[in-house]
C-alpha cells in the first residue's frame, strides 16, 4: 500500500519536491490558525457557528491545490501565449472594478460574482498575467535587449498602465508589482539607465494614480502614523497594531498553543491581514520564524529555476511569481511585527481570503510547472526557442 501512494505521488506530483513540501505545510498551517483566528467572525455573524468558516476556508484551499496541481500539469511555455489575452482583459477590467467595483474601506478593489455570491480582485489576475508576459517579452528579445523602441518601449508601456491602474485603489498591491517588474528586467539584461528611466517614470505616474485615485488619504495618514511612531515613543498607536503587538508578546518563544489566542477577539483581521500576529500567539517565536523559513526557502527554490531552467521565459517566471509571492509575505509579516505602516496585504495561502487563494494556487502551480522542466518536443507543439 506504501508503495503505491510512493508511486502514485511520483507519477502526479511532478516538480520540485520541495516547493511541494512547502505548499502542503503553509496549507496545513492555514487551516489550522484560520480555524481559530475566524472564531470572532464566526459569533459575530454566524452565531458562534465556528464550522462555517472552517469549511469555507477548507474548500478554498482545497481549490487553490487543485489549481497547482492543474497548472504544474501544463507545460509552462503555453502561459507565454495565455499571459498576453489575460492581460488584455485586465486592462478594461481593473478601470471597470474602479468606477462600478464593491466599495470596502473606502476603496472599490471588488467585483462580485454572481450566483456563487464570492468577491474577486481583478488586481490578482492583473498581477499574474503581467508578471507572465514580462517575463516572455524579455525572453523574446535578448537578442536585441539594448534596443530602447524595440524592447524597451512596450515593456514599460504595459508595465506603466498596469501598476497604474492598480495604484489607482491599492498602492501596495501596486508596489509589489512594480517592484517585480523591476527585478525581471534586472535578471532580463535590461540597461541599467533604462531600469533607472523606469523608476523616474514610474515615480511620476504612481504619484498621478496616487493623486487622482482613492487611497491617497489613506497612504498619507498610515506613512505619517508610522512615521510618528518611529521617532516619538509616546506617538499614538493604531489600534490594529497595537493589538497585533500586545497578541505576539503573548506568545513568547512557545506560543500559548494551537486555538488559544486571546487576542483573535479584539484584533481586526486577525484572520487575514493580522493572521501572522495570531500565529505567533498560538505557536509562538518559534511558530513565527518556520513561517518566515518557508517562504524564504520558496524564494530560493523558485530563483534557483533561473539558473537550471533551459530556457529564458522559465527562469524569469518562477523568479517573476516567486519574488512577489514571497515580498507579499514579508510586507504582511513586517506590518505585524511593526517594521511598516499598514497596508492590507494577506499572507499568501496563510490568509483567509477568496479568489486570492485560487491565484496564489494557479502561481505556485505555474513555478512548479517551470521546475518540471521541458516536456517532450514529441507531445508539445513546437514553440519559438526564445519564448
Amino acid at each position: 500500500m506504501l508503495n503505491k501512494a510512493t508511486y502514485w505521488l511520483k507519477d502526479n506530483l511532478k516538480g520540485d519536491p520541495f516547493i511541494w513540501s512547502i505548499i502542503m505545510l503553509l496549507s496545513l498551517i492555514s487551516v489550522a490558525v484560520v480555524y481559530s483566528a475566524s472564531s470572532s467572525l464566526a459569533f459575530q455573524k454566524k452565531d458562534g457557528d465556528t464550522v462555517y468558516y472552517l469549511i469555507k476556508h477548507g474548500s478554498l484551499i482545497i481549490g487553490s491545490l487543485v489549481l497547482v496541481w492543474l497548472a504544474h500539469k501544463i507545460d509552462y511555455k503555453y502561459y507565454s501565449r495565455l499571459s498576453r489575452l489575460a492581460l488584455i482583459i485586465s486592462a478594461p477590467l481593473l478601470l471597470f472594478t474602479f468606477f462600478m467595483g464593491t466599495e470596502s474601506g473606502g476603496a472599490t478593489r471588488w467585483l462580485m460574482i454572481p450566483i456563487i455570491n464570492q468577491s474577486f480582485q481583478p488586481s490578482d489576475l492583473a498581477k499574474l498575467a503581467l508578471i507572465a508576459n514580462l517575463a516572455s517579452m524579455l525572453a523574446k528579445r535578448q537578442g536585441n535587449i539594448d534596443d530602447f523602441k524595440a524592447s524597451f518601449i512596450p515593456v514599460v508601456l504595459w508595465c506603466g498602465l498596469i501598476c497604474g491602474l492598480i495604484a489607482l485603489s491599492n498602492l501596495s498591491t501596486a508596489m509589489i508589482l512594480f517592484s517585480t517588474c523591476l527585478l525581471l528586467m534586472f535578471i532580463g539584461r535590461v540597461p541599467m539607465k533604462y531600469l533607472m528611466m523606469l523608476v523616474l517614470v514610474g515615480l511620476i505616474f504612481g504619484t498621478i494614480a496616487l493623486a487622482i485615485g482613492q487611497r491617497l488619504g489613506t497612504a498619507i495618514s498610515r506613512v505619517k502614523q508610522f512615521g510618528a511612531t518611529l521617532v516619538d515613543d509616546n506617538a499614538p498607536i493604531p489600534d490594529q497594531a497595537e493589538q497585533a503587538f500586545i497578541a505576539i508578546w503573548n506568545g513568547g518563544l512557545i506560543g500559548k498553543g494551537p486555538g488559544n489566542s486571546d487576542l483573535k477577539y479584539f484584533l481586526p483581521q486577525s484572520s487575514s491581514d493580522f493572521i501572522f500576529a495570531i500565529i505567533i500567539e498560538e505557536y509562538g517565536f518559534i511558530g513565527g520564524v518556520l513561517v518566515v523559513f518557508l517562504y524564504l526557502a520558496l524564494l530560493y527554490r523558485g530563483m534557483k529555476t533561473v539558473v537550471k531552467s533551459d530556457r529564458a521565459f522559465g527562469g524569469l517566471l518562477s523568479a517573476g511569481l516567486a519574488f512577489s509571492l514571497v515580498v507579499q509575505a514579508m510586507i504582511n509579516m513586517g506590518v505585524a511585527v511593526g517594521l511598516g505602516p499598514i497596508t492590507g496585504q494577506p499572507l499568501p495561502l496563510l490568509s483567509m481570503g477568496g479568489t486570492s487563494l485560487l491565484f496564489t494556487g494557479l502561481s505556485l502551480g505555474i513555478i512548479l510547472s517551470v521546475s518540471r522542466g521541458d516536456i517532450s518536443e514529441s507531445i508539445i507543439e513546437p514553440i519559438d526557442a526564445t519564448a
